[in-house]
């Protein structure tokens, strides 16, 4: 059986195209959301109104050719945040896409604006980082949807420290409501503006985009009194770690957060769990996570052998500090994701004991240790002399292949 998947462009029948509107009026069956599909009752159509991928694929491989062709329409164009994506194989079928007109391609002519040089983000059922990107980019497009407003989109610029950029809002394009607003983001946040809504977010001053993933360096943390992993052992442990961009990732004992930080950021897709027990330091992972416009992150408050139970399970862990309790935590870990890859440091000879103890009697991971000996420069008068850091242990367990 034929199936169409169309574009139906921002939203009003107007801008569907020839093609689309061709594929709508030869198919027997319209399926799509509600606010798609209303406007083809005229039609005399079979209409079924849903937005569940599931529930779409199930009524189009329970057909019979004869009861074809059908029309899949999407908001949109076919392949930028759409549902099409997940249409592309459905048992039975054959599917053709007919592209429509993006919403970015209809709000970037209305604000006369081009849109080849915007990063595009979606925050309508993902959880996308909109500081981050307004950070690292001059221009930024973002849908919105449900509860993540562009009034709340605007607050989390304002506490990241971006509440100086500009902001273009579109709300109901291509309805006859349709309206254009301009403005900072501070002064977006003091509005209430919900609804179907896009935005194109302007930043004169990103940063470089050589701004390193990790090795960020110490001074650009707010630190305090609480201890940090120094800029040499960050850079070895996560490249130890080698966290995935779509990672469940624990960062134990994250102390100022520095770890933290940079592990959200090799994970834009996952999230971090920052388990850590001291009050002045949780502050500090507060403080470093919105210097660096980090969203991905939740910080656990507590004894991480205590409060790890209901949190998801890990793919990768990194420990920087225990509390006397790295037996219970790496249990807990293990009995959570068995194959979970593990990061430890370790400052004294006990600890390093307690560590090949545990794994000694774990047969199935292998564990590698690097001794790491880093001396920094500082300057004495004319000359640069060279300062040595404490030695530190970097320990990395791994499962071994076939054995779990």
């Amino acid at each position: 059986m034929k199936v169409y998947i169309v574009g139906m462009g921002p939203g009003h029948p107007d801008f569907l195209t020839i093609q689309g509107k061709r594929a709508v009026e030869e198919s027997r069956v319209i399926l799509g959301d509600r606010r798609m599909t209303e406007a083809f009752s005229s039609l005399g159509k079979n209409i079924i109104s849903t937005y569940k991928p599931s529930e779409i694929r199930r009524v189009l491989a329970s057909m019979e050719d004869g009861d074809g062709p059908a029309a899949v329409v999407v908001s949109g164009d076919v392949g930028f945040f759409s549902l099409g994506r997940l249409l592309t194989d459905i048992p039975g079928c054959t599917v053709i896409s007919c592209p429509g007109i993006s919403s970015l391609a209809y709000f970037a002519a209305k604000v006369r604006t081009p849109w080849h040089d915007a990063y595009c983000v979606s925050r309508h059922g993902r959880r996308e980082s909109v500081a981050a990107a307004v950070y690292g980019h001059q221009k930024v497009f973002c849908l919105t949807g449900g509860s993540d407003t562009v009034s709340l989109i605007c607050r989390e610029l304002c506490q990241a420290g971006l509440g100086h950029v500009r902001v273009d809002v579109g709300q109901n394009l291509s309805y006859e409501d349709e309206q254009i607003l301009s403005g900072t983001a501070e002064e977006m946040a003091a509005q209430d503006i919900g609804g179907l809504a896009v935005m194109m977010i302007y930043n004169d001053h990103p940063l470089p985009t050589t701004t390193p993933v990790h090795g960020l360096p110490d001074d650009a943390f707010v630190r305090s009194g609480a201890p940090m992993t120094k800029r040499s052992v960050r850079a070895v442990a996560i490249s130890h770690l080698a966290p995935q961009a779509g990672d469940c990732v624990y960062d134990i004992g994250s102390g100022t957060g520095s770890c933290t930080v940079e592990l959200a950021r090799q994970t834009p897709f996952g999230h971090v769990f920052a388990f850590e027990i001291d009050e002045e330091a949780l502050s500090l992972v507060q403080e470093n996570c919105r210097r660096f416009a980090v969203e991905n992150v939740s910080i656990v408050p507590g004894d991480a052998a205590e409060t790890m139970e209901p949190i998801p399970a890990p793919d990768c862990a990194f420990i920087g500090g225990t509390k006397g309790k790295m037996t219970d935590i790496l249990d807990g870990i293990y009995g959570k994701n068995a194959a979970c890859r593990i990061v430890m440091t370790a400052i004294t000879i006990e600890t390093l004991a307690d560590i090949t103890a545990y794994y000694k009697e774990k047969k199935r991971y292998t564990l590698d240790i690097t001794q790491l000996s880093a001396a920094e420069s500082r300057r004495v008068g004319p000359y640069h002399m060279m300062t040595g850091q404490n030695p530190v242990y970097i320990l990395t367990a791994l499962p071994k292949e076939g054995r779990l």
